[in-house]
């Protein structure tokens, strides 16, 4: 398999679970409270993946800043990205949270722009802008201005600035190790704000169990793993133009576990999805465009 088709796969397979994390939460939080399902969901698969770091030797980190860059991470990318969206479920729609979740590659563009000096250039600001219609499209184009549309909204912001974090700190962690502990931090976090924020509500049954572990094992270890090594080899901007395939994935998801019906504005979404993802990997002229780069 090539690099390029290799990387395609990982694309695939990360997007398909972060897509169908929103029906199997939606499912989940008839059990659980949110934060509580998301705080238990982060913190087994943090103490799974530390477990499988240390039988494994991976490199720990050794000092103190380090260790603090991992909880900002987690902080962000954990507590703040899955705490909102999972919260948004209450009172919006799957479909409508996804959409406002993966605003997030318009964000780090914006971001990335103002805070770190990357740019980007105009095709790809015309693919950030054609692949997030193709989102709305894909989802009805509908979204209703409820407290959970506020929380959607915080879930794309807190994670647009957890990717840039992991762009400007993430070589100098092992994967793995990063992946594990942030995860433990985030999911410690949403513990806290289970214990303090709400009514917890916790029924166990094969269902719910079901549900905890497809979203710890799957829909954590194995996609924040592959997705952070993807950050890690690519344009933080270029890499999270994929992540407009995860609503169509949800999509997808929600017709096979929800029974959601499907239409024509999956087909239309879809094309301008997959047309804004291949506007933003452009590549660039050798002479007359310059690369995209940090500058100092």
């Amino acid at each position: 398999m090539t690099s390029k088709a290799a990387f395609a796969l990982l694309v695939v397979i990360t997007t398909s679970l972060m897509g169908s994390s929103f029906a199997v939460g939606k499912i989940g939080i008839s059990y659980v409270s949110p934060l509580l399902l998301v705080g238990i969901r982060f913190t087994l698969a943090g103490i799974l993946m530390i477990a499988i770091v240390t039988v494994l030797k991976r490199p720990k980190p050794k000092q103190l800043q380090d260790w603090l860059r991992i909880f900002w991470i987690g902080a962000f990318q954990t507590a703040g990205v899955m705490g909102a969206i999972f919260l948004s479920l209450r009172t919006i729609t799957a479909g409508e949270s996804a959409i406002l979740t993966f605003m997030n590659p318009l964000l780090v563009v914006i971001f990335g722009t103002l805070t770190l000096g990357i740019r980007y250039r105009v095709v790809q600001w015309a693919g950030v802008i054609i692949g997030f219609i193709g989102v709305v499209v894909t989802m009805g184009g509908e979204l209703k201005l409820e407290i959970g549309t506020l929380f959607g909204i915080s879930s794309a912001v807190s994670w647009a600035i957890s990717t840039l974090l992991i762009k400007k700190w993430g070589n100098r962690f092992d994967t793995w190790v990063l992946t594990a502990y942030q995860m433990l931090f985030g999911g410690i976090l949403l513990l806290l704000g289970s214990a303090l924020l709400e009514d917890a509500k916790l029924s166990l049954n094969l269902t719910s169990v079901s549900i905890i572990l497809w979203l710890t094992i799957m829909a954590s270890i194995v996609q924040f793993a592959i997705w952070f090594y993807l950050l890690q080899k690519g344009n933080p901007g270029k890499v999270s133009a994929f992540l407009f395939l995860a609503p169509f994935f949800g999509v997808i998801s929600g017709w096979a576990i929800l029974g959601e019906q499907l239409n024509y504005t999956l087909l239309v979404g879809g094309m301008l999805i997959f047309s804004g993802i291949f506007l933003v990997n452009w590549p660039e002229k050798p002479v007359n465009e310059p690369e995209v780069k940090i500058l100092p």
